[in-house]
């Protein structure tokens, strides 16, 4: 599946939030799977013929996570499967040792950002803002996700603006 359509697809999903990132997945053609991980371990994607959709892959999420996590968590997967899917090979596990690595520290990076813009994008955030929801948590809840995750967000939209405006 081209990148182009790939596009197309997340678009389709953005319409309101929140993000139905199971469907996405299945879209995509990836398997989710809710299943028993070690606790540090939030979740993973895997080449596998087998358990995977019509692209061959499957997303494994720890079932004992937060809904909200278990969320990101595929969003995050998800972006693996579209900006790193030459390197995942026999699994991309998101876990505190995988983080360690420098290299690898790049690639999560890469898979939050694009994990936020799936499940966060900017314009349905500031329609959100525009209908009333004003505060981290009200968004935060309006788009079931983390108050973290939505922070985090908050924060790199205000700076991305203030770049674009000149200021740093």
């Amino acid at each position: 599946m081209l990148l182009r359509e790939q596009d197309r697809i997340i678009e389709e999903h953005q319409k309101r939030p929140p993000i139905k990132v199971v469907s996405l997945a299945h879209d995509l053609g990836l398997k989710v799977y809710r299943t028993e991980l070690p606790e540090k371990v939030s979740g993973m994607i895997k080449k596998d013929d087998e358990e995977g959709g019509d692209s061959g892959y499957a997303i494994y999420v720890n079932e004992m996570h937060s809904e909200t996590r278990r969320r990101f968590t595929i969003a995050h997967e998800i972006a693996h499967f579209i900006l790193h899917k030459k390197i995942i090979g026999d699994g991309v596990v998101e876990d505190a040792l995988l983080r360690s690595d420098a290299l690898s520290n790049a690639v999560e990076i890469q898979a939050n950002s694009l994990a936020a813009d799936i499940l966060m994008p900017n314009d349905l955030i500031k329609k959100a803002k525009k209908d009333g929801y004003k505060t981290i948590t009200e968004l935060a809840e309006y788009f079931n996700v983390s108050r973290d995750a939505m922070a985090i967000r908050l924060y790199k939209m205000n700076y991305e603006s203030a770049v674009r405006n000149g200021y740093r």
